[in-house]
C-alpha cells in the first residue's frame, strides 16, 4: 500500500478529517461544537503494553501550564517516550496513516499514568494566548491543533474522559483512540474542548497522548 503525503498541521481540518473518515472503525461524536473521533481497537493488546512498560520506566509527576494554585488539579504521572523506541515509531506510524497529519508539526509521544484517586480536573488542550506560560510553550511551534489520545488498559473503575461542553463520558478500553480538533472551523481555539480525566476510583489507568502544532516541532 503506498503512504499518503502528509496534510500538513491540522490548522486546515477538512483534509485531516476526510481522511480520518476514510478508515473503518471510527465513529465521529454527532455534536456541532467540536470535531471529535473515536475508534476502538486502535491499538493491540499487544502494543499497548509494550507502551505502559515505556511509561513506567520515565514517569515523574505531571506539570501544567499557568497553574491555577490547585495542588490537586492534576494529580497524574507523565513520560516523555523514547523516539527511537520501536513500539513508539510503530504508534506515530499508525497516528499518521489515520490522520494525514506531519509528522514534523507533532510533539514526543507522552504517557500518563493514573493511580487510585488520581485525576486531571476540566482542562484545554491548547495553551491560552493570555497565560503567563504561553511564550514559553509556543514560541517556537506555535500552539496546539490536534490531540490523540489512546487508553493503554481499563481501570478496573473510573478514569473516564468527560467532554462537560457536551455532556459526553468516554469510558477507558484497551486500545481504544480519543482524538479531536482543538480548534473551530474558522481556526480559533475551541473551549468546548474543555475536559476531564475523571478519578480512577479502582485500579491504574494508563493513557499515551499526541498533540500537533501550528509549526514544526523542535
Amino acid at each position: 500500500m503506498a503512504t499518503l503525503p502528509p496534510l500538513g498541521s491540522g490548522l486546515d481540518a477538512a483534509p485531516i478529517v476526510d481522511r480520518i473518515l476514510s478508515h473503518g472503525g471510527v465513529q465521529r461524536l454527532p455534536s456541532a461544537r467540536l470535531t471529535l473521533f473515536v475508534r476502538r481497537g486502535f491499538l493491540t493488546s499487544t502494543l499497548c503494553a509494550a507502551l505502559v512498560d515505556r511509561i513506567d520506566a520515565v514517569r515523574r509527576p505531571s506539570t501544567i501550564a499557568d497553574s491555577n494554585g490547585d495542588a490537586a488539579y492534576r494529580t497524574s504521572e507523565t513520560g516523555d517516550l523514547d523516539p527511537a523506541d520501536p513500539a513508539v515509531i510503530e504508534t506515530e506510524a499508525l497516528f499518521a496513516a489515520l490522520t494525514g497529519l506531519d509528522p514534523a508539526h507533532g510533539e514526543p509521544l507522552q504517557g500518563q499514568r493514573y493511580a487510585l484517586g488520581q485525576e486531571f480536573k476540566g482542562h484545554t488542550d491548547y495553551f491560552e494566548p493570555q497565560g503567563a506560560d504561553y511564550d514559553r510553550y509556543c514560541s517556537v511551534a506555535g500552539n496546539r491543533t490536534w490531540t490523540l489520545m489512546v487508553y493503554l488498559n481499563e481501570p478496573e473503575a473510573g478514569g473516564a474522559t468527560r467532554f462537560k461542553a457536551i455532556d459526553k463520558i468516554i469510558q477507558p478500553e484497551t486500545g481504544k483512540l480519543v482524538c479531536w480538533n482543538n480548534r473551530r472551523p474558522d481556526g480559533s481555539l475551541n473551549p468546548a474542548t474543555l475536559h476531564q480525566g475523571m478519578k480512577v476510583r479502582s485500579g491504574v489507568k494508563y493513557v499515551i497522548t499526541k498533540w500537533y502544532r501550528e509549526r514544526p516541532w523542535g
